[in-house]
């Protein structure tokens, strides 16, 4: 059943509402241990319990349990809004939540591990030169500068895992290049995902029921703009090459045509040059020798005389045909007469 007018927005609404809720609780309840750990470590600094090696050991729990519970789950938070972003929102939240854990665990396992090993070292120079070295305090904000493009170029990484199937060496190195290639993308997301968390420490409600998944659509949002701009590129790069093929390739054929225009022509001067050449040789030939001429003359002449008596010889043996039959019809009438005469003698 479909709804329209207001009822409809406020039941496609709660929809949103409720899909948003269940897959931030799905991630929660996957990052149970890490999430723990770091409330702990918030209320004991709040209430300014436990010393320093206290919140060094909690720091060293933090960073242990990152790769093997945020960062899976994490990924798989990104299949899932990946399905969104592309229009299909029909999918089942909890079935491709927990396809996308399995599918993507090694891959985000490694990934988290190298993450956090880099944050770590970036926390303890960003510490150092910002307290302890006054005079390289550059340093230390050219460091802190360097971890935040790490933080987005981690967005990166999870959109790239659970959109391509890439090596884990791929995966790395194509993430960090598009944080650094597209700039634009980077600060937005920067900017949204802080402004999400300036919102989440006001009303702290909210992380543990949109926060994380609203950074994650955003994060993977920016991405695949970026991916949509990059394959038009590539396909506009494509037909041009094949169109400067195909041009080359009728360059090429009409060079050809030319080729063989030229050459049958050539042919055809060289033919009618032999041919004038024969022609001269022989009118050369008849006027240097006039009794050939002669004699050609005459045997044509003996030629047309022997036809014309060829054709007129029947006409003669038919009219003395004509005129032999009268005598032999007389002769027997005068050998009768003869008789008679001498019968009546």
């Amino acid at each position: 059943m479909e709804f329209k007018g207001a009822m409809g927005g406020l039941y496609r609404l709660t929809e949103w509402i409720s899909r948003i809720a269940f897959s931030n609780i799905l991630w929660a309840i996957c990052s149970v241990p890490f999430l723990f750990v770091g409330l702990l470590k918030l209320i004991m600094m709040s209430s300014d319990t436990g010393g320093a090696n206290e919140q060094i050991t909690l720091n060293w729990v933090l960073g242990f349990l990152a790769p093997f519970t945020v960062f899976p789950a994490t990924a798989a938070l990104f299949t899932v809004v990946r399905k969104w972003v592309m229009g299909n929102t029909d999918v089942g939240t909890f079935r491709t939540f927990f396809q996308g854990y399995k599918e993507n665990y090694l891959k985000s396992m490694f990934g988290g591990a190298i993450y956090t090993l880099l944050f770590v070292v970036m926390y303890v120079d960003i510490t150092v030169y910002m307290t302890r070295m006054p005079n390289f305090r550059v340093v230390g904000i050219l460091m802190l500068v360097l971890m935040i493009i790490l933080l987005v170029s981690m967005f990166n990484f999870f959109s790239i895992v659970v959109h391509y199937q890439m090596t884990f060496k791929q995966v790395m190195t194509n993430s960090i290049l598009l944080t650094i290639a597209r700039p634009f993308r980077v600060f937005s997301t920067l900017l949204g995902a802080a402004l999400l968390g300036y919102i989440g420490l006001k009303y702290t409600v909210l992380y543990a029921v949109c926060i994380p998944t609203l950074v994650s659509m955003l994060a993977f949002f920016n991405f695949y703009a970026t991916y949509n701009k990059l394959q038009l590129q590539a396909e506009k790069k494509k037909l041009q090459e094949e169109e400067a093929l195909e041009a080359a390739e009728e360059e090429e054929d009409a060079e050809d045509d030319y080729d063989y225009e030229a050459e049958s022509s050539y042919e055809e001067r060289q033919k009618s040059k032999q041919e004038r050449s024969y022609e001269e040789a022989r009118k050369s030939a008849a006027v240097s020798n006039p009794e050939d001429k002669a004699a050609t003359a005459a045997k044509r002449e003996s030629e047309s005389i022997s036809q014309s008596a060829v054709t007129s010889e029947p006409e003669v043996t038919s009219d003395s045909a004509e005129t032999r039959e009268p005598e032999e019809a007389v002769l027997p009438e005068n050998a009768d007469n003869a008789s008679h005469r001498r019968t009546i003698d």
